[in-house]
């Protein structure tokens, strides 16, 4: 299963403000107000406040997740984490922001099948496993960033990776509607789908994964692996 190489316990580690990330800047995710663009002691404050707030999703989930929570915990004012992130909504999109960043840097420059090296369609299949057993691990705090309705589609880490769905498919159907195929592939792979599947529904990471494998070979007119 394609699945074990991607699974990780948390959250990756937050950089320290003004050392290289060694990301790859292809895709950028965030806004302009995103580090390296701040000032070192805001930068600091922004990396204080999301690690605070990374710690009490992992002590209480997404629903202990509260701008005053996040202020105690990071010893600041309640109104610097507002000034920082605007609302508890922004707060939690940017702790996935920083998650994206890392499954960006993955896919950009990391190893085959999932980074470059690897044949499209490979990188395809590796990409949707990626995200679907992040997205789970996650889940909490993915529903809980959710934007509204109007900007759910529009949010950069969103366009980032329906960008890359996209691309690899001009390589793979050069002739299809490669714009709406990615969004039909990346509608798979949307949090609140997993949740009601695997929740609801009962269904195992297993067998989302290998419909996943079995989607992309019929979007792409191709056969799965053997």
């Amino acid at each position: 299963m394609l699945y074990a190489v991607f699974m990780s316990a948390t959250l990756p580690p937050f950089p320290r403000p003004q050392e290289p990330t060694g990301e790859p800047e292809l895709l950028q995710l965030g806004s302009a107000e995103d580090e390296p663009c701040l000032r070192a002691d805001a930068a600091r404050n922004r990396a204080r406040l999301l690690e605070a707030a990374s710690r009490l999703i992992a002590e209480h989930g997404a629903a202990g997740v509260t701008m005053e929570a996040v202020a105690a915990a990071a010893q600041v004012g309640k109104g610097t984490v507002f000034r920082r992130f605007g609302d508890r909504t922004g707060l939690l999109m940017a702790l996935l922001d920083h998650s994206s960043r890392k499954l960006q840097a993955d896919f950009l420059g990391g190893p085959p099948p999932l980074g470059p090296g690897a044949p499209p369609l490979e990188r395809l299949r590796a990409f949707g496993v990626a995200l679907l057993y992040r997205s789970a691990e996650q889940l909490d705090l993915q529903l809980a960033a959710q934007p509204e309705p109007t900007r759910r589609f529009t949010h950069p880490s969103v366009r980032a990776l329906t960008l890359h769905v996209t691309i690899l498919l001009r390589q793979i159907v050069p002739d299809a509607d490669c714009d709406l195929l990615g969004r039909t592939l990346m509608a798979y792979l949307d949090p609140a789908l997993i949740h009601h599947l695997t929740e609801q529904c009962g269904m195992s990471l297993e067998r989302l994964e290998k419909g996943w494998v079995d989607l992309v070979a019929r979007v792409t007119g191709t056969e799965p692996p053997g």
